[in-house]
């Protein structure tokens, strides 16, 4: 947790935001429902608690049962959730009060949970303007669902607040067939307004984040380093996974997401870990770290399983580090992400090329999308409290400044970050190559590639595997840094020696 300045700040900072628009859309209240325990199996044998992000930016409790009220109009701030009584005592101890939490955020004003329920119905038959963010987890979800009286996917979607809008935002007495309707999707009801907000605060990391996010990229630095230790023949990856998670544990909150470690690395999102280490192939690691703080890393690697690699995996793995400095190289203020990515994406295919396996002018294949046979998914996302920051608030309201469109071909169209970077921006810098076998027979098949693939080449590569690196950046007025006290080996060299000496 940080002082109560920092969250009193944050919550000033949006009032402001939304009062500045000078629309009476803008006014009402904007609610923020934190999460709930999930149960695993059965009641009390929950998953490990995880705060809803927007609320632990704005309002700093990091526990469940809890919600909080802005009121646009008067600025009266109000967090609601209850005090323990002796069941409760017998089984956590003694807890310190709700007025007392509030006390510790800057929040003077404190109610029992059931009376935010009460307070937003009364808001609503008042005929106000009720904002709140797109839903994620389903408790929240179905709360939401009720309270707003919506269907629970129009929680989940954003809409534009307009006057009389009958779509559950004003008096909840309408059928929902209004102006939500259309390209937000049916009967969508969380504001749009309030979401681009919150987006513009939570893009650009205060210092106080930044420090964070470090202490979240050094655990990265370890989780990954006993992972490159523990990688030898005959090592079930299962147990290197275990190894790693089990720092982030030690340091940390835990895992930022899903472990990602397969020998098949063409698969962006394995989750298996039932092979064993075995020579000749390569160990693809995603994986990142929170902070206590729940701020994230996210760090990519891939290593040789037999400590060295053969030259065939040396040339593509060459590639995809001359591309991952090229976009360290490129990042700074004022240059649009999506720009980084066309250029990594023609220097991949220039070295490519130089191999056989592609061929034509770089322009071209370029503007074809070629090289999103080879890299499927985008050179990076956003990175904060969330690792895929704020996607849950939408990806294109994230990612895209008003004046980008999401392209629609394979790789570039996977873009989460196009925007021009600011300094504050946080965001990871992630090229790859990858054989996929059924992709490469269905671009085959279909000519998708203009007689720009030499599939008599490429064909030599379909037990390959994928290789991926990936480093955090933070945007500066200069330029970049990468994040983190130290960096993981990257030239193939490097990593080389590393594993040799078991460093």
């Amino acid at each position: 947790m940080f002082g109560k300045e920092v969250y009193a700040g944050r919550r000033k900072r949006l009032l402001g935001l939304m009062r500045e628009t000078g629309t009476e859309e803008c006014r009402g209240i904007a609610i923020f429902l934190g999460n709930a325990d999930a149960p695993q199996n059965y009641r009390g044998n929950d998953y490990k608690f995880r705060q809803e992000s927007s609320f632990l930016y704005f309002w700093g409790i990091d526990e469940p049962m809890f919600a909080a009220l802005l009121d646009l109009d008067s600025g009266d701030e109000v967090l609601y959730g209850d005090d323990v009584d002796i069941n409760d005592i017998i089984w956590m101890g003694p807890q310190p009060s709700v007025a007392s939490k509030g006390e510790l955020v800057g929040v003077r004003k404190t109610k029992a949970y059931r009376e935010f329920f009460e307070d937003v119905r009364a808001a609503r038959s008042q005929g106000r303007t009720v904002h709140f963010l797109p839903a994620s987890r389903y408790y929240n979800t179905m709360m939401l669902s009720q309270l707003m009286d919506c269907p629970a996917e129009g929680v989940r979607k954003t809409a534009p607040v307009f006057k009389g809008l009958d779509v559950c935002l004003k008096t909840g007495t309408g059928t929902g067939s209004g102006t939500g309707q259309g390209f937000w999707g049916k009967e969508a009801a969380a504001s749009l307004e309030l979401t681009r907000a919150v987006i513009s605060m939570r893009l650009v990391k205060e210092e106080c984040e930044i420090e964070e996010i470090d202490k979240a990229c050094e655990i990265g630095y370890l989780m990954h380093t006993a992972a490159r230790q523990a990688c030898r023949p005959g090592v079930k990856e299962q147990d290197i996974v275990g190894i790693m998670e089990g720092v982030t544990i030690s340091k940390g909150w835990g895992v930022s997401f899903t472990t990602i470690l397969s020998q098949n690395g063409e698969t962006l999102h394995n989750h298996s870990h039932h092979q064993t280490i075995t020579p000749g192939r390569m160990l693809l690691i995603d994986a990142g770290a929170e902070s206590n703080t729940h701020y994230a890393s996210d760090f990519t690697r891939t290593l040789p399983c037999s400590g060295k690699f053969t030259s065939k995996q040396r040339d593509i793995y060459d590639i995809v580090a001359e591309c991952n400095e090229l976009a360290y190289r490129l990042a700074a203020p004022g240059i649009p992400y999506r720009e980084v990515h066309l250029a990594v994406a023609a220097k991949m295919l220039d070295g490519l090329k130089a191999l056989g396996l592609v061929t034509g002018h770089i322009d071209d294949m370029v503007r074809e999308g070629i090289a999103g046979l080879f890299m499927p998914h985008g050179l990076g996302h956003n990175m904060g409290i969330d690792v895929h920051d704020m996607e849950d608030l939408g990806e294109d309201l994230v990612g895209y400044d008003d004046d980008q469109q999401r392209a629609a071909q394979l790789g570039l169209g996977s873009l989460r970050m196009a925007r021009r970077l600011k300094p504050g921006h946080v965001i990871t810098d992630e090229p790859g190559i990858y054989f996929v076998p059924a992709l490469i027979s269905k671009w085959k098949a279909e000519g998708t590639d203009k007689g720009m693939v030499n599939y008599g080449a490429v064909e030599k590569y379909l037990d390959f595997g994928g290789i991926r690196l990936e480093d955090d950046l933070l945007i500066t007025e200069e330029g970049c840094r990468r994040l983190g006290p130290h960096r993981l080996p990257i030239r193939a060299e490097d990593v080389e020696e590393a594993m040799v000496k078991g460093r």
